[in-house]
């Protein structure tokens, strides 16, 4: 299927190519590994968290990865924490869910299909009615990937913190349908929140340096493997959850 302009007036071509994408999972790993040499983030794990972690990999069981967003550098963190943790065994089954502008450019867009990364049209750039149609139809499309055997990664806060990076924001409902709706498809995601640190920063609006990025602080929350039933209760549990494992994450920097 040829690749699409990623617009929103284009956006059930864009979803309808995303449904079916596949990552080549070798150059994947190569970038992944690259990012995971260039940056040394800290990881650290639950009690028990690593060893169950590792058996739902061992299983195939479809991880929905809730991280929390601190910053334009967190992909590339992210993508070195996951090389370097127990989700190097699933680099290239993992779609990421990453803004529109991000594939707006042909070569930055290359790198982010590479990577796994599924468009997001988001209210607060276009605006909530205009996106609606979108967001469903991407709500869609990552269940549907659950259920054929990806994970999806998403930042469920929506846009970075530069409020309180100590606290996560409110969590969107979207986290909540994606697995509701995969449940519904027969498929139970476990879901592994992931805390992100770069350290105090007493002013959370200035972007984080080249040495923050380098000193990264991620904590691995022990995997949920029973969701609630309804999608704002799924979302509330992301919330609590995420906030214990940022916790970690601030204790571990």
């Amino acid at each position: 299927m040829e690749r699409p302009e990623v617009l929103l007036d284009n956006a059930d071509a864009v979803y309808d190519f995303y449904r079916d994408h596949q990552q080549n999972r070798l150059k994947a790993w190569g970038a992944y590994a690259i990012l995971g040499r260039r940056y040394h983030p800290r990881v650290a794990y639950a009690e028990g968290a690593r060893e169950l972690l590792h058996d739902l990999i061992a299983q195939r069981r479809p991880l929905l990865l809730a991280i929390n967003h601190l910053s334009e550098s967190d992909p590339y963190t992210v993508a070195a924490a996951a090389w370097r943790s127990e989700l190097r065994r699933v680099i290239g089954r993992v779609r990421v869910l990453a803004k529109d502008e991000l594939f707006l450019d042909p070569d930055q867009r290359r790198k982010i299909d590479m990577m796994g990364g599924i468009p997001v049209f988001r209210g607060k750039d276009h605006g909530l009615r205009a996106v609606n149609a979108a967001g469903q139809h991407m709500i869609d499309i990552c269940a549907e990937r659950i259920a054929a055997g990806d994970g999806i990664a998403v930042f469920p806060e929506g846009t970075c913190n530069d409020v309180d990076q100590a606290r996560v924001q409110p969590v969107g409902s979207g986290i909540g349908h994606i697995a509701f709706r995969a449940m519904k498809l027969g498929v139970v995601p476990a879901l592994v929140s992931i805390g992100l640190s770069y350290g105090p920063r007493p002013d959370p609006t200035i972007p984080v340096t080249k040495q923050e990025a380098m000193a990264a602080s991620f904590y691995f929350g022990v995997p949920v493997t029973e969701l609630p039933a309804r999608p704002a209760e799924i979302a509330r549990l992301v919330h609590t959850d995420l906030q214990h494992a940022l916790d970690g994450a601030v204790a571990a920097y």
